[in-house]
């Protein structure tokens, strides 16, 4: 467990895990997300007790925000250290990207990853609370750069085909730092010639969390990661915090909705 954090206003408390109970409420708000909205599914979740779990969570801090009146976990990140990563024998993100040029720059990295909100809580100010926390924790902890694996909702790549060819064609994360896909479920990005992404459709199908994390600066690896299992098209995001301009630093301080 690092150290520890904690935000609190009058509707909304943010922490982290700091037990067992913690952390299977986390997983508890997952499956409500990513198993019962988004149908997703993996050999480790718990469909009797109702908990989307995976080896990576007890190496793992996790950031829950609460709703103070019921006292019920809304939203979670889960965040993995480099030292945490080489307990559990590497990053999430490492099973469907290489993540070599990145682990070797000599930067100070964390992974974000298995972020949700619960559905009523969803465009208002939650998400803020949540990223201003974590904020305060990337900032304790000098972390330099911000990566981890965002999805799509769906496996049918030439559906996405707008999106994905828009990440290409505009974010592409830095040669000397660019994730690669895995194979055997990797796929391009570049789907269509850069001359016929229609910038518009492809914003529309963009997931807000993407969003907000590409106008933070945010880049992608190359190459997208099929996930049949969880039904998601995944892409490999990257911030760098300390390249962040004047206007994406506020934005970034004062936390993303």
């Amino acid at each position: 467990m690092q150290t520890a954090i904690a935000k609190h206003d009058q509707c909304f408390d943010v922490r982290l895990a700091t037990t067992d109970a913690d952390i299977q409420a986390a997983q508890a708000l997952r499956y409500r997300v990513f198993v019962e909205e988004l149908g997703g599914d993996g050999p480790l979740v718990d469909h009797q007790q109702r908990l989307e779990i995976d080896p990576f969570d007890r190496h793992c801090d996790h950031l829950l925000l609460r709703e103070t009146e019921t006292n019920s976990v809304i939203g979670v990140y889960r965040l993995m250290s480099q030292n945490a990563a080489d307990l559990a024998g590497g990053f999430y993100s490492e099973t469907e990207f290489d993540l070599t040029k990145l682990k070797s720059s000599g930067r100070k990295v964390l992974e974000l990853g298995r972020s949700c909100l619960h559905k009523n809580y969803r465009g208002g100010m939650a998400m803020f609370h949540l990223w201003a926390a974590l904020s305060d924790y990337i900032d304790r902890h000098n972390v330099d750069i911000l990566f981890g694996v965002a999805s799509f909702h769906g496996t049918d790549i030439q559906t996405l085909a707008q999106p994905l060819s828009h990440l290409h064609t505009t974010h592409l994360a830095p040669s000397h730092l660019r994730p690669v896909v895995l194979p055997p479920h990797g796929v391009a990005l570049d789907q269509v010639p850069a001359e016929h992404v229609d910038r518009k459709q492809a914003m529309l199908q963009t997931p807000q969390l993407i969003k907000a994390y590409l106008r933070l600066g945010g880049t992608v690896g190359q190459g997208a990661f099929v996930d049949h299992a969880f039904n998601t098209t995944d892409v490999c995001l990257m911030l760098d915090v300390t390249n962040m301009n004047p206007r994406q630093r506020q934005i970034y301080q004062r936390g993303i909705s």
